[in-house]
């Protein structure tokens, strides 16, 4: 009798920790989870390296990055036609253990640069020895927005889309509903504004993860395949296309003009153009009314001549 008691309890002892096992676990590739006495253990491996991930959350964009970045020949790729604001593509990033950018980047060369919260480059590229690259702290990026246009006008549609859209990011992303400050339509493109603070709770997903998770399934490259990015507005899908994505930091970026995007670029050179042209027309005009001026002058010199004489 004692022997079957002893065994009943192994079967339950073996059952439990099988339980246990079964729940210890990750959907997304390339992270391996372990479970010990009870406590799970998951691990994203990036390169040689493992780094310890929480899969109730987004995975760090830094990790995901340097992931991709070694899965390339040098560490880069080719910039898309739309990319307006990142212009630098895909670089080997260096990441904190908790998967946050180091403030100092150098994509495995000794021209650094700074980044912000993001990821995304706010200085210029510069010898690692020069003494003007000071990147000692991480500015922090605390508003994004994610411009893209739709395959088909929803007009008529538009506070369902908002609807539908909010619904997708906040329960694909985790992403509470608070930080979807705004969302704006038009006929043909739409823009999503990302909010967060200092305040917010450590278990809700950074922004900027959020932004470049969303940006890869609007480009059909999704970091979860198995779950389709789906926006559904009176039972049909809707279609998006060319996504760009804009980060705003606490601080003002630090780049010269050469390292601008080239819309930025232009808009300058056509505010300049106004503004040149605008004095050019207010000389022009001036000089003729001078001219009109003068010519009165003449005939009201000449009229006075002939009532004198």
């Amino acid at each position: 009798m004692p022997r079957l008691v002893v065994l009943l309890l192994a079967l339950l002892a073996a059952l439990a920790v099988s339980a246990q096992t079964s729940d210890c676990g990750c959907k997304a590739p390339q992270v391996k989870c372990s479970s010990d006495a009870g406590n799970c253990t998951c691990k994203m491996a990036v390169g040689p390296q493992s780094y310890i991930v929480n899969c109730s959350k987004l995975l760090p964009k830094c990790f995901l990055m340097k992931r991709e970045a070694l899965g390339t020949k040098d560490g880069r790729r080719q910039k898309h036609d739309f990319t307006v604001i990142d212009n630098d593509g895909l670089y080997n990033p260096e990441c904190e253990d908790g998967g946050v950018f180091k403030a100092m980047q150098c994509n495995d060369t000794d021209t650094c640069w700074c980044v912000n919260s993001a990821g995304v480059r706010r200085t210029d590229k510069l010898d690692k020895s020069d003494k003007r690259l000071k990147c000692d702290r991480l500015v922090r990026t605390f508003q994004i927005l994610i411009e893209m246009k739709l395959n088909v006008s929803e007009k008529g549609n538009e506070d369902a889309l908002k609807q539908a859209l909010t619904n997708v990011i906040t329960e694909r992303y985790k992403l509470p509903k608070q930080r979807i400050t705004d969302i704006e339509l038009d006929e043909s493109a739409i823009s999503i504004q990302l909010i967060q603070n200092i305040s917010q709770k450590a278990d809700e997903p950074d922004i900027a993860d959020v932004a470049y998770y969303m940006e890869k399934d609007l480009k059909g490259i999704s970091l979860t395949p198995d779950n389709k990015f789906d926006v559904v507005v009176n039972g049909r899908s809707v279609g998006f296309k060319e996504p760009q994505i804009k980060y705003i930091d606490a601080e003002r970026p630090e780049l010269s003009m050469k390292y601008l995007s080239a819309g930025v670029i232009a808009v300058v050179v056509v505010v300049v153009v106004a503004i040149v042209s605008g004095i050019v027309i207010l000389v022009l005009t001036s000089r003729k009314k001078g001219k009109y001026q003068k010519a009165e002058v003449k005939e009201m010199n000449e009229m006075q001549k002939e009532l004198t004489s």
